[in-house]
Parts: C-alpha cells; sequence; structure tokens
C-alpha cells in the first residue's frame, strides 16, 4: 500500500524577517574572521601553493615557456602599434607574467602588451608628445600605467567587478571587431613600406592606401610573404593533426610557434642582407634594442600627461576589464574551474602599477596567449613566471639579434593575430535572427569604431546596452495568463454563468500566457471577477509605473464598475458614457499576480502597489483581494506583508458589497439525479465529527463525510450522513464566483458511505498568510473553496417533475 501524508506533515512557510540589528549582530560576531578572509582573499597562491609538487612544476614550465617565446616577438611588435621602442613591450611582458601568479585566479591566463590597448597608448602618446615636446612617449605610456594600475587596483578592492557583468558580448564582439580592423589597416603601411598616416580614421587609411600604391617598397616581399606563411601553417597544422594522429602533439607545438618562427627566419634572412651593411638596409628594421630593463625607476607623474590623456584613460580601463575578465571566463568554463572577477580586476590592477616602474605599459589577458597556455596543458598560475623568464633571457640575450628584425615581419604578426578578434560571419547571422537590439548594438560598435575611433565606438557600444537594458527593465512583460485543464475531456461545457464547474475539487488546471497558440483550443473561463497575471521581471522603480497601469487596463477591461452613488454622480471626462457595452461583465473580486520571476521589489514598486489596490477598490466599490503566487524571495514577502498584503482583512465587506446584483436561479433534475442538503457541522455535533482514515487505495477514501477545509489547520473531518435526501432548488448568489449554486450529491445510492478523492494539491506548501499561495492553481482553488464555504443557506423548493426529454430550470434577477 502507498502512505499518503497527513495533514501535519503539510510544509507551512512562515519566514521571519532579518532585521538590521539582526545583521548587525552578526557582523560584530564575525567581524574578525571576515576581515581575515578579506585580506588573504587578496593572495590565492596562498590557497594552492602548499599542494605545490613537482609534475604541477612540469606542466607549467613547458606551458610557461611555450607562452614566453610567443609573448616576445608579440610584445615587440605591440610596442610598435603604441608608438614605442620594441624593449617596452618586453618589460610589458615581464611585468605582467610575473606578478600575475600572486595575485590572480586562473591558470591560464598571460598578461602582457594587448593590441586594442596597445592601439589607444600610441594614441595618448602622438596626443601627449605633440602638445607637449619636452614629454617623451614612455613618460607618456609608463604614467598610463600608474593611473590605470591604480584604479582598477581600488575597483578588486571594493568589490567592483558586477560591473562588468552590466556589458553585454555583442558590444564587446562589435568594438572588438571594429578594433581589429582598425589595427589591421594601421599595419598596411609598414607591411608594404608605404608611408601612411595612421593615426586619421580608418576609411582615411584606406583611401590614403590605395592613392599611393606607387610607393611600395621591398619591404613587401618580407610582408605578404610572413602573412601567408603563418596562415599557411595556422592552417596545415591544424589539418595534418587530425589526419595523423600520433603527430597531433608536435604538430600542436609547431603551430603556436608559428610567430616566433616566422620571425626567426625572417630575421635570418635580414641578417645575411644587412649584415655587411647594417644602417642602409633596403628594407625597415628595428634596430638597436637596449639590453637589461634600462627604465626602472619612479615614473614621472606630469600634471601635463594628466590633462592631455584624460579621453583615453576610460576606454583604455574599459578594454582591459572587460577583455580580460572575459578571456579568464571562458578559459574557465572550459577547463571547469572558477575565476573571482574582483580578484582579477585586482590582479590588473597590481601588475600594471608594479610594472610602472620597470618601465611597462598598460596591459592584461590577450585571448591568443592564454588559449596557447591551456591547450600547452598549465596547471596553476605560476605557469606565467615561467613565462617572464623566458622574457628576461630575451632582454639579456637576444637584443644583438632583434636589430635585424624586420618591421614588415612584425607587421605580418600584428595583422595575424588582430584577425581573431574579427567577429565570424555564423556570429553575426546567429545574432541577427536571435535579437535585432543587439544585433544594433554590435553593427555601431564596429562601424563607429570603424569610422570615428575605438573610443566612440567602445562608448557607443556601453551607452546603447545599457538604454536597451533599462528598456527591457522599464517595459517587462505583463502576461495575462488563462488556464487549461490537465484532463480536457473534463472542460465545462455549460453556459457563464450558470456553470459548476468553475471548481472542481479533482480538476487541476495549468496556467499560461493566454496569447499562447498551443492552447487557444483548450482555454477554461476563470472564475468571473478574477484577473490573473504574470510579471516577468523584479518590480523596480523604472517599471513599477508601468506594471500596475497594466494590471489596472486589465482589470477595467475584463470586468465592469461598480454601482454606488458616488459612481454614478461624478463621471470623468475620459469615461465612456455609454458604460452600458461592460454590463455583461462580473465585478471585478480577486487580482491574483504570478511573483515567481520577481526576485526584487522596492519601495516604489510597493507603494503603486498600494495605489493600483486603492483605485481598483474604487472602481470596483468594494474590497478587492489581492493574491500573490510563487514567492521566490523572502524579502518580498516581508516587504508586501508591510505594505498590508497577504491577508484579507481589506476585503471581508466583499459579499455584503456585491449581493445587490445577486441573480435568483432555480434548478433541478441535475444529470438525472437527485440533490442532498448538506449543513455544516454545528458545535453541538461536534461528537459526531470523526477522524478521517485512509484506506488502501491512495487516491479514494471510504468515509460517511465531506472535506471541511479550515483555514488555520486544515484538517480533514468528517459529518455524518442524514437520511433524508430532498430536491431543492438554489438562490444565485453574486459572489465572486458568479455560478449557479447547484449541489450534488456526495452520497452512492447504494452504499453508504461516499467516496472523496485525496486531492495531492492539499499537500503542497501552504504560506502562513492566506493570500501568499505555492502556485495560481493553489491561488484559484483557495479563492473557490472560500467563496463556497461562504454561501448562504440555499432556498429549499418541492420537488419539480422531471420530464424524460428535457431538465428545466427557472432562472429570476433582483
Amino acid at each position: 500500500t502507498t502512505n499518503i501524508m497527513n495533514s501535519s506533515s503539510v510544509v507551512v512557510l512562515d519566514y521571519e524577517p532579518v532585521t538590521l540589528k539582526n545583521k548587525t549582530d552578526k557582523f560584530k560576531q564575525n567581524w574578525g574572521r571576515y576581515l581575515s578572509s578579506y585580506i588573504f582573499g587578496f593572495f590565492p597562491i596562498l590557497q594552492w601553493i602548499t599542494r605545490y609538487n613537482t609534475s604541477w612544476m612540469l606542466q607549467d614550465m613547458i606551458a610557461g615557456g611555450t607562452v614566453g617565446m610567443v609573448l616576445v616577438p608579440q610584445g615587440i611588435a605591440y610596442a610598435k602599434i603604441a608608438n614605442l621602442d620594441p624593449q617596452y613591450g618586453l618589460y610589458s611582458s615581464f611585468a605582467g607574467a610575473c606578478f600575475y601568479c600572486l595575485f590572480g585566479t586562473s591558470k591560464d591566463i598571460s598578461i602582457g602588451p594587448i593590441t586594442v590597448v596597445s592601439l589607444l597608448v600610441g594614441r595618448a602618446v602622438t596626443n601627449v608628445t605633440t602638445a607637449h615636446p619636452e614629454i617623451t612617449g614612455p613618460e607618456v605610456a609608463i604614467f598610463l600605467s600608474v593611473l590605470v594600475g591604480i584604479i582598477t587596483m581600488l575597483m578588486g578592492m571594493i568589490r567592483l567587478g558586477i560591473l562588468v557583468d552590466f556589458i553585454p558580448a555583442p558590444a564587446i564582439a562589435g568594438f572588438m571587431t571594429g578594433s581589429a580592423i582598425t589595427i589591421s589597416l594601421g599595419q598596411w603601411g609598414k607591411l608594404t613600406g608605404i608611408k601612411l598616416d595612421t593615426h586619421q580614421a580608418p576609411y582615411l587609411v584606406i583611401g590614403e592606401f590605395f592613392s599611393n600604391l606607387g610607393g611600395i617598397h621591398v619591404d613587401i616581399a618580407f610582408g605578404l610573404t610572413c602573412l601567408i606563411a603563418l596562415y599557411v601553417i595556422k592552417h596545415f597544422s591544424a589539418k595534418l593533426a587530425t589526419r595523423w594522429p600520433k603527430f597531433k602533439q608536435s604538430l600542436f607545438y609547431f603551430g603556436i610557434m608559428r610567430n616566433g618562427t616566422i620571425v626567426i627566419i625572417g630575421t635570418f634572412i635580414s641578417f645575411c642582407i644587412n649584415v655587411h651593411n647594417p644602417t642602409a638596409s633596403a628594407f625597415k628594421i628595428i634596430k638597436s634594442v637596449p639590453a637589461g630593463f634600462d627604465a626602472i625607476g619612479v615614473p614621472n607623474m606630469s600634471l601635463n600627461i594628466m590633462s592631455e590623456i584624460g579621453d583615453v584613460l576610460p576606454s583604455i580601463i574599459i578594454i582591459l576589464v572587460l577583455e580580460h575578465i572575459s578571456v579568464a571566463k571562458a578559459f574557465g568554463r572550459v577547463s571547469d574551474y572558477t575565476i573571482d572577477p574582483n580578484q582579477e580586476i585586482l590582479a590588473i590592477g597590481v601588475t600594471n602599477l608594479v610594472g610602472a616602474f620597470f618601465g611597462s605599459y598598460p596591459g592584461a589577458g590577450a585571448f591568443s596567449r592564454t588559449a596557447i597556455m591551456a591547450r600547452s596543458g598549465a596547471k596553476t598560475p605560476l605557469s606565467s613566471a615561467f613565462s617572464a623568464i623566458i622574457v628576461v633571457l630575451a632582454l639579456y640575450v637576444l637584443t644583438p639579434a632583434f636589430y635585424y628584425i624586420p618591421e614588415a615581419a612584425l607587421a605580418a604578426v600584428v595583422i595575424h593575430a588582430v584577425s581573431d578578434l574579427i567577429s565570424s560571419p555564423k556570429y553575426v547571422k546567429e545574432l541577427y535572427n536571435t535579437s535585432k537590439l543587439e544585433f544594433l548594438v554590435f553593427a555601431s560598435a564596429v562601424l563607429i569604431t570603424i569610422f570615428d575611433g575605438i573610443e566612440d565606438g567602445i562608448y557607443t557600444a556601453v551607452a546603447l546596452s545599457l538604454i536597451i537594458m533599462l528598456f527591457n527593465l522599464a517595459r517587462p512583460k505583463v502576461e495575462v495568463m488563462a488556464r487549461s485543464p490537465l484532463d480536457p475531456t473534463s472542460k465545462s461545457t455549460l453556459p457563464i454563468p450558470a456553470s459548476n464547474d468553475f471548481y472542481s475539487s479533482s480538476q487541476h488546471y495549468i496556467y499560461f500566457d493566454e496569447q499562447d497558440p498551443h492552447f487557444q483550443t483548450q482555454i477554461e473561463p476563470l472564475p468571473p471577477g478574477v484577473v490573473v497575471l504574470r510579471i516577468n521581471n523584479a518590480l523596480l522603480y523604472p517599471n513599477s509605473n508601468y506594471v500596475t497601469e497594466s494590471i489596472i487596463a486589465t482589470a477595467k477591461k475584463r470586468t465592469r464598475q461598480g454601482e454606488t452613488e458616488e459612481n454614478k454622480k461624478e463621471l470623468l471626462w475620459t469615461q465612456n458614457l455609454d458604460a452600458s457595452k461592460n454590463n455583461h461583465l462580473p465585478l471585478l473580486e480577486a487580482v491574483v499576480l504570478d511573483f515567481s520571476s520577481v526576485s526584487r521589489i522596492d519601495s516604489t514598486g510597493l507603494q503603486m502597489l498600494s495605489s493600483a489596490r486603492e483605485q481598483l477598490d474604487r472602481y470596483s466599490s468594494h474590497a478587492v483581494e489581492w493574491h500573490f503566487t510563487g514567492i521566490v524571495n523572502s524579502q518580498v514577502r516581508s516587504d508586501l506583508l508591510l505594505f498590508g498584503f497577504g491577508t484579507l482583512e481589506d476585503s471581508e465587506g466583499m459579499a455584503s458589497s456585491s449581493t445587490s446584483n445577486s441573480t435568483l436561479y432555480a434548478s433541478s433534475c441535475v444529470s438525472g439525479t437527485t440533490a442532498a442538503t448538506k449543513p455544516s457541522p454545528k458545535e453541538e455535533d461536534s461528537d459526531k465529527i470523526q477522524e478521517v482514515t485512509f484506506k488502501d487505495s491512495p487516491e479514494v477514501i471510504n468515509q460517511n463525510s465531506i472535506i471541511d477545509n479550515d483555514n488555520d489547520d486544515k484538517e480533514l473531518q468528517l459529518q455524518e450522513q442524514k437520511p433524508e435526501q430532498q430536491h431543492m432548488a438554489e438562490s444565485y448568489y453574486a459572489d465572486p464566483m458568479d455560478v449557479e449554486n447547484i449541489i450534488h450529491s456526495y452520497y452512492m445510492e447504494d452504499t453508504k458511505f461516499s467516496q472523496i478523492i485525496v486531492d495531492p494539491h492539499n499537500y503542497l506548501p501552504r504560506d502562513r498568510h492566506p493570500c501568499f499561495h505555492w502556485d495560481v492553481d493553489s491561488a484559484i482553488r483557495s479563492l473557490c473553496e472560500r467563496w463556497s464555504s461562504r454561501r448562504p443557506p440555499p432556498i429549499l423548493l418541492p420537488p419539480p417533475t422531471c420530464s424524460s426529454s428535457s431538465n428545466s430550470s427557472t432562472t429570476g434577477s433582483s
């Protein structure tokens, strides 16, 4: 047999509100633990360094060394984008790789120069050195690193990582795509040897390039050859790895080392050509690079620099934080670990601030290097320290060889690297098909970045994203709910209002948006006077007015106005004079709000709900019940109680206020069976109340009883059957159900006991307050049960004569 829970097993929901005093007391008791956790949280390395082992070290050495060999040519190339000497790119590469392992939470991130930030730093260097010739480019770049480090470090300390979540992926993809195109166009001059003004808008660079095609130099031989070779190696290393799996690892390392390989080959060819006359090269080479850390010192904090970089500083910070966090989260998901955005922002700040004393310019995690680190098998953040060792070796050992590196080869490396930042046609198509507004953000960011500048492209993408977010918040979808029975064959076919099937103790319903096309043929009317709506967002000050207006408009559209002397005397100038068209509609009795998607409600939202309640009370000429279902947040529940929702105190006089519109119905011979009266048990008959015992079947209880739902304990009670059966007709009272009160027999003709179906819905969790419910079906059932039990006793009439051909019923109205 199956055991059925008794009523004492029902979960009663009653959350104790957490006051400010409770929170303060808890903080006083645990402040020491909070402080120590906050401080030690700045050094994630302390959590795993004690478990470090030799196998991890081997993997970290391989991964870090591999990335280091990629980082050296990238650092040199990106420094040229920033209008700096090559060594400053190596300084930035060293600082990021060396200090990140102490503060970072990602094992794969490789901090160093990145293309977009390098371009912005280059523009800042040009602006400052043009306005103040006495200031050098490295001083500008180092000063930027100090400011970026301080600001991002403070952002991490006060936990502002949440700000990153306000910038959607299409905005990031848009200005990354535009920036990649801009950077590629800026390298065309170095790739071909044509002199171009790359500080102008990208579309102007294109025009200038084609107008100066006659100025192509021998650089194009190095540039195009290196660029083609990079793409060939990338394509065939991946293709051959799938064809020959046993060489997969070797081909992988050969593919990721393609940048260094091409630069080494190009440098060797350049050395062979220029070894006898290095000062008169036929093509551009980077020439001398000082060995070691030549720029170590205290940064020059000049106010003249500050006055010229104010417009570019926010862009640099936004890009650094967005790109770094996006890359860290992406590879954290791939490798199944979680990063801390706040700690990552702090790590960016520390590496840039400390790196400024080594001569570095702003840097962050780059996608290409991070992908190589992850594919190379890095185990801990310490892998980046091994990359720093490679950079140091390059600074002290390889600087003489750097002299002969062709600039065209570096331009090819840059163009090849930034091509991965351009969004694929597949992504653009998916974005367009998914959301036109997000596609607009993406397209705007790309076009403005190309035709105006990276800074304006970033600001436009961020601004449009925030506008769309606020619009979605201010205009949430408010769905008007309809219902369909789980058993469509039990749908009532009786006309409204002479229907008895709005509430059935054995019937359950699903609730959905009434515009949903899948249920249009199975919709069953709600109890008259009941309006059910679902709010699909938090109820906050930007959307509270819109939501409450939607509730009021829906209620007025589906119900008629109550008739009082005040309503008859006063008529608003906006009110329709012909109100007779709404006379067939019921009075508004209850508003049911599905709060399953409302995670938060503020004071403005509560005040607007209270105002809507007062307005609908005036409209209906009596107190309207407000019910809430699916409340997912205990704080929302407490706030609603604070504003008087959740109780029925305001609707006690509802029945008496609506009886003036009652309609008298008399009916007989319901479905060919007789009806029997079921008087409520009285206190003097309490000795006849018996306890329910469940039989073997989990679905049927055989007892001479009916269910009496008490508001306090909801216990099942029994009432003995009275022997007499009598025909009766009933007065129809215009109660909230507004249905014909037809009393069915609870008794079988051949047995003494009735069969009562055990309703599993009764065992759902219940709230302590009568207007808070587990779901919409629970709310509607609770309304119908309470309204049914509140009906006055029916008027008994002599039994009429039944005809085999038809059943007659008389209907009266008052």
